[in-house]
């Protein structure tokens, strides 16, 4: 099997503008299966893009925007603290991608966990996690191109629904 060459991407810090972007490509019920079913209020968004200002600012890396090869906002990728205090990885960098469903297949998931990985690496970052709907197979397979294991299951408090934890030990960052 041959594998095909991963697209180009480009990754920023999210704007403001971003959330309104963010917004529209995640309005889409298939997009948002495994997160909720329904994309937040704009407000959501708002406050995520300058969570995620403030993570870069402070740790070198967070949940980038991600543009196709045109500058088209397709979604978003990158690693951020694990946000809950009641249950998973607490005190690990979670890695994440989440993209508009035109975007899928075609290798940006990848290309941009990828880019992420390089990129925490470097910001001194030795192991990350990435929690994935046990039914997310696009994920799921995602994961497996970058070389994460699986870890642990577990169930979510309040949904109730069953994910998985994947694992990556980086090792120090080289020079």
């Amino acid at each position: 099997m041959t594998s095909r060459p991963l697209p180009v991407i480009q990754l920023r810090v999210p704007t403001d503008e971003d959330a309104i972007a963010w917004h529209r490509v995640f309005n889409d019920p298939e997009v948002m299966e495994f997160h909720g079913g329904k994309a937040a209020e704009l407000s959501v968004y708002e406050e995520l893009t300058a969570r995620q200002r403030r993570h870069d600012a402070e740790r070198g890396f967070c949940f980038w925007t991600m543009l196709d090869a045109d500058g088209e906002v397709i979604g978003f990728t990158g690693a951020q603290p694990w946000p809950h205090k009641e249950f998973g990885p607490v005190g690990e960098i979670e890695i994440g991608w989440r993209l508009a469903r035109s975007s899928w297949g075609k290798g940006y998931a990848t290309a941009a966990a990828r880019t992420t990985l390089e990129r925490v690496r470097a910001a001194g970052v030795q192991r990350v996690v990435a929690m994935v709907h046990s039914r997310n197979e696009r994920s799921i397979a995602v994961t497996r191109r970058i070389g994460m294991e699986l870890a642990e299951t577990f169930t979510t408090p309040v949904s109730k629904q069953q994910g998985f934890c994947f694992r990556l030990e980086l090792g120090p960052a080289r020079s």
